[in-house]
Formats: structure tokens, C-alpha cells, sequence
């Protein structure tokens, strides 16, 4: 896919105020699905990027740790394809909180009860997100493909099983009131006997597949100088993460596809800072941290009027939105 950085010469640069978060890439583009909406276009026959090996996974994580790294993310691609995954999440664990970000499809009981077993003895905790992507299979499956909502729902039930609570991850793909649409995740997930589930909304990226998808656009806006002054940095993934892959290291999950953002070989090569060119940029300008577990919660409840991701009301299940500058980047 072509790059869609701008040529404008005054470029905002964002320092890394201290490495917090390290993300894996560690299945790399590779999944057993090849939902219309990823973001980097990832399926079964996509191997632009390749598996991370396990000494590769420990020397980054022995690096990270060095440097002062505060939590791992390992995403992919579809993190449970790996052989490896997992050594790779019990050794994660051992030293730093862990998230693994998966679709649920293919998870095996030995593995699960591995990591089960491990996660005590490990003490820093394991979390699952898993995404689901609408709450009736015909929402959902027009993105993620025929079956996926059953076989979701019930890798859901296996996480519950061995003591999992996911938080369940929303592309925002719909348009107008929140409340009906949250409320009907609530009852689905419910059904299969999750309650008070943890849901986190995205927005809609309009890169890799969806920006096919919505007719391969590229928008238009791009940061400027004027558009970071008494902005708070820290609501950008780049001034305090890094993203790990089989081929170096990138500046966050959201630039995968694009070689410039390429930063060096190693970590502690990737420590400087990153000029603001890209499109996807202007995403992450107005939700905030997306990709992280940094979250604004709230709760859902049928109410009277809209409440918009951002919002807040009280309910009985755990609503986990990203902070919000501007709500037009979603989908809908």
C-alpha cells in the first residue's frame, strides 16, 4: 500500500518522553480471518511481516525491561497462530503486566490452562481483548466473516472458563445513539455468561483494508505546528510506546504499513523522537491512546437521548472508551 505521509515542510516532531508501552508484533500480518476493516489489511496469505521467534520475543523483552518498560501488548495478525504464544505471554507476564489482543477463534484449552496456572505464580497479570465486532451475527459477521460471532462468543466462554475477564473491543462502525447499540453487547455477552462485561469502543481507522472499504480515500488533514500548541503529547502512542516486529522497530501499531515509520533495528535504537506526516496521525490526535488499555469508563444503561462514546452514565456493565477530542474519525 502506498505511504501517505505529506511532503509539508514544518512538521511536528513528538519526543519519547519515556518508553511505557513495547507492542509485539508477534504473528505479523499473518490471521486466520481478513476482516474488511483491519486496519493493516491483515489474513491468512498476507506475510509482509513474519512470526517473531521466541529468542527474539525474550531478548526484546529483557531490553524492554532494561529500559524501563511498564506493560507488553501483543497483537498481531492473530497472536494464537503462533506456536510459541504460549512461552511467549508466560515469560511476558513474569516481568510486566501483559495484554493480548486476539479474535478469540483459536484458543486452545492447554494453552489457556497454562497460562492459567501461570498467571499467579507470575504476578504482573495477563489480559485478554478480544474483538467482536457487532452483537448479532449478521453486525458482526458482515465485517469479520460468516461464523465468526458464535465462534467468538464462544472463545469468550473458554476465557471465562479458565478465569479470564476479556475486555471486549468495539469498532465503532454505527452511526447515531450509543445506548441500544452498547446495551445490545451488554445482552449478548450476558447470554453466554459474562456479566458486567468490560467493552472498549474504538474508532473506525480509515487505513489498510477499511480505507478500501470506505473507497480508498486518504484524508486530507494532516498535523500542523499550530494544531500541537497546549496539546497534551501524551495522548499520542508514539511519545511513549513502540511497536516490535520480525523486521525492526516501528513507531506504533498504527503505521505498520508504512516503511518510513521504520525507526531503527533494535529498541534501544528507536528511542527518538517522530515527526507527525502521516495520515493516521490526525487519528490518534483526536481519539487519544487508542491502542493502549488507557480508557475512559463509563457504563450502559437505555437512557433518554444519545450518549456519545465519551460520555458517561451509570449501568451495569463496564463501558471502556477511548478520550475523545473529536468523534468525526469513526466510522458510521
Amino acid at each position: 500500500m502506498a505511504d501517505d505521509t505529506t511532503q509539508t515542510p514544518q512538521v511536528p516532531h513528538v519526543p519519547l518522553g519515556g518508553l511505557e508501552d513495547v507492542w509485539f508484533q508477534v504473528t505479523g500480518t499473518r490471521c486466520n480471518l481478513r476482516c474488511h476493516h483491519c486496519f493493516i489489511s491483515c489474513g491468512p496469505d498476507n506475510r509482509a511481516f513474519g512470526f517473531m521467534s521466541l529468542a527474539l520475543v525474550r531478548r526484546t523483552i529483557a531490553q524492554a525491561t532494561e529500559l524501563g518498560a511498564k506493560a507488553f501488548y501483543f497483537t498481531g495478525g492473530e497472536p494464537f497462530m503462533h506456536p510459541d504464544i504460549a512461552e511467549i505471554l508466560t515469560a511476558a507476564m513474569a516481568v510486566r503486566p501483559t495484554t493480548v489482543l486476539t479474535n478469540g477463534m483459536i484458543l486452545r484449552d492447554r494453552v489457556l490452562r497454562r497460562l492459567a496456572e501461570a498467571r499467579p505464580r507470575a504476578g504482573q497479570g495477563l489480559t485478554f481483548r478480544v474483538s467482536l465486532d457487532g452483537y448479532t451475527a449478521e453486525m458482526n459477521d458482515a465485517l469479520r466473516g460468516p461464523g465468526v460471532f458464535d465462534k467468538t462468543l464462544t472463545g469468550i466462554e473458554q476465557l471465562l472458563g479458565y478465569g479470564f475477564e476479556p475486555i471486549i473491543t468495539i469498532v465503532r462502525t454505527w452511526s447515531g445513539c450509543d445506548d441500544e447499540v452498547l446495551a445490545g453487547f451488554v445482552t449478548a455477552l450476558e447470554a453466554r455468561g459474562y456479566q458486567r462485561p468490560r467493552l472498549k469502543v474504538l474508532p473506525c481507522l480509515e487505513l489498510g483494508a477499511e480505507r478500501h472499504r470506505r473507497g480508498d480515500s486518504v484524508p486530507a488533514e494532516r498535523i500542523t505546528p499550530r494544531m500541537m500548541a497546549g496539546y497534551d503529547v501524551t495522548q499520542l502512542l508514539c511519545s511513549n510506546s513502540r511497536l516490535v516486529t520480525d523486521r525492526g522497530v516501528w513507531v506504533c501499531p498504527l503505521l505498520l504499513d508504512s516503511p518510513e515509520a521504520r525507526m531503527a533495528e533494535t529498541l534501544a535504537e528507536s528511542l527518538g523522537s517522530y515527526p507527525l506526516r502521516h495520515a493516521a496521525c490526525v487519528t490518534c490526535y483526536h481519539h487519544g491512546a487508542i491502542c493502549s488499555n488507557s480508557e475512559v469508563c463509563s457504563s450502559v444503561q437505555p437512557a433518554d437521548g444519545c450518549r456519545t462514546p465519551a460520555s458517561d452514565s451509570t449501568s451495569s456493565a463496564d463501558t471502556c472508551t477511548t478520550p475523545s477530542h473529536d468523534q468525526s474519525g469513526c466510522c458510521g
